[in-house]
């Protein structure tokens, strides 16, 4: 059994008064590998990023399955998986604080976008809301994605 202590980073202190005692928190798991305690410990908290990837998957497109057939199940499988990791790359693409997001909270603030399209001499223009936190983050992605602006050339 390793058990792990990690100091509470809200700890409740009443009404104003401090704590007697720093306040921690005990994580205790029990392995069956000879590893030592410190790298017992990196390969449990890895699973830990294991699990909140398989809770974001079935948050999102998962939590369709399953299906009575098994080779739609198979292709709903890869469609999220793909849906997962272009959700991450975009994350990760902002800049932002929405690299480590969720799904979700990513499609909700950059794909969700109340904008308005409008044309102008044959061009789309598309016209975002004033104040809307997430334009620079949207505005970095949209370049990292088409690429600066094109210049007209005479």
């Amino acid at each position: 059994m390793v058990v792990r202590r990690i100091p509470e980073l809200n700890p409740f202190d009443g009404d104003g008064q401090p704590t007697l005692f720093d306040i921690h928190r005990f994580h205790a798991f029990f392995t069956t590998s000879e590893l030592g305690t410190v790298t017992a410990d990196k390969t449990h908290r890895g699973h830990a990023i294991i699990e909140q990837v398989n809770a974001d998957l079935k948050d999102s497109a998962l939590a369709h399955l399953p299906s009575g057939n098994f080779t739609a199940n198979a292709a709903w499988l890869v469609l999220a998986t793909i849906a997962f990791n272009l959700s991450r790359a975009t994350g990760t693409l902002t800049g932002t604080e929405l690299g480590k997001a969720r799904s979700g909270t990513i499609r909700r603030k950059l794909d969700s976008i109340p904008a308005h399209l409008s044309t102008s001499a044959r061009k789309i223009v598309l016209h975002l809301p004033s104040n809307w936190p997430w334009e620079t983050g949207w505005n970095v992605l949209f370049a990292a994605a088409c690429g600066p602006p094109r210049t007209a050339t005479i």
